[in-house]
């Protein structure tokens, strides 16, 4: 088995084992954003300190990490004032890939995008978008195990900060 293939192989096992291992159920401190397709859980930490969970347990998952965007550097450097926000780009690609094989366009919400942001009280948030709806978009029925895998995954990540 070549060396690309046994790494889709681990990936697709390591999906499937956090299924096992996870609650499909969104972590403490979960909340739908009512007609936006979204889930945000509150964090216990700053901005600085949420971003370092998450990318840790990303890490002590294997997931591979793409980019890390910081936004409100970003806007600074066009002279806009933007409250503590960066965006997380992360994912399985062998996982990922199966949804662009039921819709191409499902491009466009893969790999996951994780933003972790401050609002104007001082709350910090990690927000993501609901996969229920994501399949739904794209009008995907035929990857529900694959959906609930993603899910889960991204349960636990969000988990490692949530305001308990």
């Amino acid at each position: 088995m070549s060396r690309l293939n046994r790494r889709r192989a681990a990936a697709l096992a390591l999906g499937s084992s956090m299924l096992a291992a996870v609650t499909v159920s969104s972590p403490a401190g979960a909340e739908p954003v009512p007609g936006a397709g979204l889930i945000r859980v509150r964090s216990a930490y700053p901005v600085d300190e949420t971003v370092a969970r998450i990318r840790r347990d990303i890490a002590d998952k294997g997931i591979m990490f793409f980019e890390a965007i910081d936004q409100q550097a970003l806007a600074a450097r066009a002279g806009i004032r933007l409250n503590a926000s960066t965006l997380l780009v992360f994912g399985n690609p062998p996982l990922g890939a199966q949804f662009l094989t039921s819709h191409p366009y499902a491009g466009l919400d893969w790999p996951v995008r994780l933003l972790v942001l401050q609002d104007d009280a001082g709350a910090v948030w990690a927000v993501y978008t609901d996969f229920a709806w994501i399949a739904r978009r794209h009008g995907i029925t035929d990857r529900e195990p694959q959906f609930a895998t993603a899910a889960g995954v991204v349960a636990s990540i969000t988990s490692t900060v949530a305001r308990r």
